[in-house]
């Protein structure tokens, strides 16, 4: 409920002293601009943990690219993790990689340890995953059968700490015809 649907690419981060928001929309605007449509050529329900996403069938070195420079790109807008964002991540369970690109990065799955997925579940349980994956599976069906386009970047902000987040932009990947002036 507070994230909505959605595939993360780069984890939230507060904005660096240096940058604004209007900086960081026009610098999302030309990457967006300047990089194409990636398709994902097959979903499928997954259960990662013990929640539910869709994730693609097999690997997508597009889609992977896509992530990696969205991370590299946009990582000058991120402020520093305090000690507190640090510990909110268990750094002491985290793999060596997954610590490097937490405090690298700010978040500790990217790059080689990225895992593209859309979440669908909260944790589910022994007893009620198997209702749950057939709901997933039926609801999902059409999905499912289909390549999916990641066609766009959405900038999200969260109001106020613990507040739903919010779209902020919509920032559709590919370059766009130029408009006809008189």
């Amino acid at each position: 409920r507070r994230y909505g649907f959605h595939a993360t690419l780069k984890a939230p981060f507060r904005l660096a002293a240096n940058e604004t928001e209007t900086s960081l929309r026009a610098a999302i605007d030309r990457f967006a601009e300047a990089t194409p449509v990636v398709t994902i050529p097959r979903l499928v329900v997954s259960q990662i943990d013990s929640f539910f996403a869709l994730v693609p069938e097999g690997p997508v070195p597009p889609l992977n690219r896509f992530a990696d420079d969205v991370v590299r790109d946009f990582d000058r807008f991120r402020a520093p993790l305090t000690e507190a964002e640090i510990e909110r991540r268990s750094p002491d369970s985290l793999k060596p990689a997954e610590f490097r690109n937490l405090c690298q990065w700010g978040y500790p799955y990217v790059y080689e340890t990225f895992r593209f997925h859309m979440t669908l579940s909260g944790r589910a349980g022994p007893q009620e995953s198997p209702r749950l994956r057939t709901a997933i599976d039926s609801l999902f069906a059409d999905v499912l059968r289909q390549p999916v386009l990641v066609d766009a970047l959405t900038l999200f902000v969260e109001p106020e700490p613990g507040a739903p987040f919010m779209v902020l932009s919509q920032h559709a990947l590919g370059r766009r015809p130029a408009r006809k002036t008189a």
